[in-house]
């Protein structure tokens, strides 16, 4: 996958990557073009991790992908097991 991601493209992405936990998205309607992720445990009750990302990180499929794996890395360090996910091609 080479071509710029559109939004909600990154946000299905996302999704898929924290499975079997929830991302949660936003984006504020200031004009800045951040995306916030936060990762939460599917009762809702729990943060499991947050990141903000810039418009040129979440269009972008290699960086996206790269950002998306670390976050998973550190989720797995911190004992949370994910399900097996790969960037789409």
């Amino acid at each position: 996958m080479n071509a710029p991601l559109r939004f909600n493209e990154a946000l299905l992405i996302a999704d898929r990557a924290f499975q079997p936990f929830q991302c949660v998205a936003w984006a504020p309607q200031d004009g800045t073009g951040l995306l916030s992720l936060t990762v939460i445990d599917r009762t809702s009750t729990r943060l499991l991790g947050r990141t903000q990302l810039t418009s040129n990180i979440y269009s972008d499929p290699q960086q996206f992908a790269k950002v998306l794996k670390q976050s998973r890395d550190e989720l797995t360090q911190k004992g949370f097991d994910l399900a097996p996910w790969s960037m789409p091609e």
